[in-house]
């Protein structure tokens, strides 16, 4: 099961474009957006699809072409925008898109489908069990009753639902946004799924006098203790609050909050590989050339974590006295509170490193040189070098694993080298190769890439990927 979260957020996103409060200031100025919540499955099943969705899509390269069926939980404008099936009709789709909403949001659907749109409605309710149908298999949804509430603290008159998706994989998913406390119904249904992803509702952070039927700091954590002791959740299920808005403290102090009950929070566009351990792309890849703004960009993108360890990879000051003063430089740009770690050894730092922490890793090109350095592969001997190489192929390896299992953020830096004339020595050959599988197979396993030209970034995760 791949799950792509196309939204993070809630009604009004965060931060609010109309809002001028600590928090929203906080995630503006870090350059984070989030849409309101919705996610995609193996790219064939969408859950909820409220106005940004179709953006958010296009923004992360993701194509919706193959989805054939869409699940709704309710009908609030931010989970259910009935425009987008106009804009689908226009492009006459030959796939038929089944929908699973309640009625009533169904009802607001009916005159945005035309008379030869493939289009099927299906009514769903509470205790319902679906059978989602597709190429990949079947998909089995179990509907569950959610607690929300409008601002009078009323249930809903259309009832807002929860989903229970188990994959053709097996692998499954609870999807539960736009609901209060547990109701002892919900309770009883999901106890033992042991879920590989829970994504729940955390609304309303530190305002707990909402009465709409959301969660907020002081009930989040409630609910994700009686899904474990219910056993929904299990201690390899990945657990990450969703529906997020300004009510909340800026995200770092948020991941903070968040991690003790096990809890965590990710970006828009964020894409988790469900296996024995749910994998989740969050890290950020920064490419360019010398001189380029690289190691700038990424130390600004750092500054959004309270804490910051800089990993140096280059080795320590010595009798180059350019070398010195560029470290001196490097030293000096960084804020007083981050924690500097000489080493290429990349493992262990990421093994080590605390939840919600943010590991800056500049740059890769300095730990391959220092790495063949070590392994002696700069020799002139053929069997000598292609032990190193065999060797650094491991290593990358372990970096990409490592990169999966680590609790920290990580932003890496690395040199592009590929783009210039062919190096004359076979050593240059062997390390402009190298580096550039090294630059693509991190890319490959980290939600973003940028490309820096000139001080000016490119985000590469927008442009399209090509997968071996």
């Amino acid at each position: 099961m791949i799950i792509q979260l196309l939204g993070t957020g809630s009604a009004g996103g965060w931060p609010n474009a109309f809002c001028g409060c600590q928090s929203c200031a906080s995630e503006r100025a870090a350059g984070r957006t989030r849409n309101p919540s919705a996610v995609l499955i193996d790219e064939v099943v969408l859950v909820d699809i409220g106005p940004t969705v179709t953006a958010a899509a296009t923004r992360f390269g993701t194509s919706l072409a193959g989805v054939q069926h869409l699940l709704v939980t309710h009908g609030h404008p931010d989970h259910l925008a009935p425009e987008f099936l106009l804009a689908r009709g226009w492009v006459a789709p030959a796939l038929t898109l089944h929908i699973w909403a309640p009625p009533e949001a169904i009802s607001r659907c009916l005159d945005w489908v035309g008379p030869d749109d493939a289009i099927e409605f299906h009514p769903i309710a509470a205790g319902a069990q679906l059978k989602l149908t597709t190429e990949l298999g079947d998909y089995h949804v179990k509907v569950l009753p959610a607690t929300h509430a409008n601002g009078n603290g009323d249930v809903l008159t259309e009832e807002a639902v929860l989903f229970d998706i188990t994959a053709p994989d097996k692998h499954c998913l609870f999807y539960a946004t736009d609901t209060g406390p547990f109701s002892e119904e919900l309770v009883a249904g999901v106890r033992g799924r042991n879920f590989d992803v829970v994504l729940l509702d955390e609304t309303f952070g530190t305002k707990y006098d909402h009465r709409h039927g959301h969660l907020d700091l002081a009930t989040f954590p409630t609910a994700v203790n009686t899904l474990r002791d219910v056993e929904a959740i299990c201690d390899t299920s990945a657990v990450i609050a969703i529906h997020l808005s300004h009510h909340n403290p800026p995200t770092a102090q948020l991941c903070e909050l968040l991690a003790e009950c096990g809890a965590r929070v990710v970006d828009d566009g964020t894409t988790i590989e469900v296996g024995a351990t749910p994998r989740i792309r969050r890290h950020h890849f920064v490419l360019g050339g010398a001189r380029s703004g690289k190691s700038k960009y990424a130390e600004t993108l750092a500054t959004r974590y309270r804490s910051v360890t800089y990993i140096a990879t280059g080795y320590p000051a010595g009798s180059d006295p350019n070398w010195n003063a560029r470290l001196i430089l490097h030293r000096q740009r960084r804020p007083a509170p981050w924690q500097t770690i000489e080493t290429i050894d990349l493992v262990s730092v990421l093994a080590s490193a605390p939840p919600n922490s943010c590991l800056l890793i500049d740059c890769l090109a300095l730990w391959l040189t220092r790495t063949l350095d070590e392994l002696d592969g700069w020799s002139t001997d053929p069997q000598v070098s292609q032990v190193a190489q065999k060797e650094v192929a491991l290593r990358t390896e372990h970096l990409l694993t490592a990169l999966d299992q680590t609790s920290a953020e990580v932003i890496l830096v690395s040199n592009e080298v590929g783009q210039s004339v062919v190096p004359e020595t076979s050593s240059g050959r062997i390390f402009r190769d190298l580096l550039g599988t090294v630059n693509a197979e991190v890319a490959q396993n980290c939600l973003h890439s940028t490309f820096m030209i000139a001080g000016h970034s490119l985000p590469l995760d927008r442009v399209g990927i090509v997968r071996g």
